[in-house]
């Protein structure tokens, strides 16, 4: 089944889609390897570890599409991509759900701040005006050449604008032909179960540790009606700070060992797919033939 058509089917089932966040291509593996149906290519994890730097409109489209390429090769598994403003205006937007699309990718979110964007949890945004946003979101849906590629919109007018318009803008972007919606950062509790009634579409919902939004259980985001759930910092924030204290350790022990938790590089790289590499050069590679005594 076509990653695209997965989702998709995902959407159309009951319960909930959990997608933990990548941001490299040995995160996504062990997403995989945990047992998840779902990655999601975190922008800000792109960001940070593509570019070494913040989430705030940085990264291009091209650098983006190439991480999310990267990505959607190592897995199996259907992957929920950010794809920021979609880049520009109507025609950049086109032009990235084709780039994703060729990346390989499940879905993407594009989102209504002003270019260039900033992260969701952090004070600063802009929104542009939800008609033109509405538009974009139709060219994006109606120049898709896989029918079954999903287009999530976003919108982060909770923060600018007040919570009554992002509802506003939520229901207007599901209307201009959007397959679910990415309402960003709900305040409270309340307001999350305000999302879940008064927006008539399938809902993404954003899990940032330490974010506006108040951490809720994925089986109370279910019960509540949303699809799709994301955890867009669980790898990377515990990888960073897993990384700081190896370092820290090898700065006092002057020695690495005992860093980590992989016993081997042998270990280390049956994570990232040696087996199945070595399956192929084992049957593929030209043996000589020993010289007859």
């Amino acid at each position: 089944m076509k990653p695209t058509t997965d989702l998709r089917r995902m959407l159309a089932e009951p319960g909930i889609v959990v997608a933990p966040g990548a941001y490299d291509g040995i995160s996504a593996r062990l997403i995989e390897a945990a047992g998840f149906k779902a990655v999601y290519m975190t922008g800000a994890g792109t960001a940070a570890s593509h570019l070494g730097q913040p989430d705030l409109g940085l990264a291009t489209l091209t650098e983006m599409t190439t991480h999310a390429r990267h990505i959607a090769s190592c897995v199996s598994l259907p992957v929920i991509a950010d794809a920021d403003t979609g880049y520009g205006n109507a025609l950049n937007v086109v032009r990235t759900v084709r780039e994703y699309e060729r990346a390989g990718v499940a879905g993407l979110h594009l989102e209504d701040q002003v270019f260039p964007k900033t992260c969701g949890h952090i004070a600063g945004k802009e929104v542009i005006p939800a008609k033109d946003f509405a538009e974009k979101i139709r060219a994006a849906t109606e120049y898709r050449t896989d029918p079954d590629f999903v287009v999530i919109a976003r919108t982060d007018a909770r923060a600018v604008t007040g919570f009554d318009d992002a509802v506003e803008r939520a229901n207007l972007y599901r209307d201009a032909g959007a397959d679910a919606i990415f309402f960003e950062a709900p305040q409270s509790e309340e307001e999350i179960r305000r999302v879940a009634r008064e927006v008539n579409a399938p809902l993404l919902i954003n899990m940032v540790a330490g974010g506006r939004t108040p951490a809720v259980k994925t089986s109370e985001l279910a019960r509540l009606g949303f699809k799709i759930v994301i955890y867009p910092g669980v790898a990377m924030f515990a990888a960073m700070a897993a990384i700081e204290r190896a370092l820290e350790q090898l700065k006092v022990t002057e020695t690495d060992g005992g860093a980590g938790v992989t016993s081997s590089p042998m270990e280390f790289f049956r994570k990232v797919g040696f087996d199945w590499w070595h399956d192929i050069e084992e049957r593929f590679s030209v043996r000589s033939t020993p010289p007859a005594s």
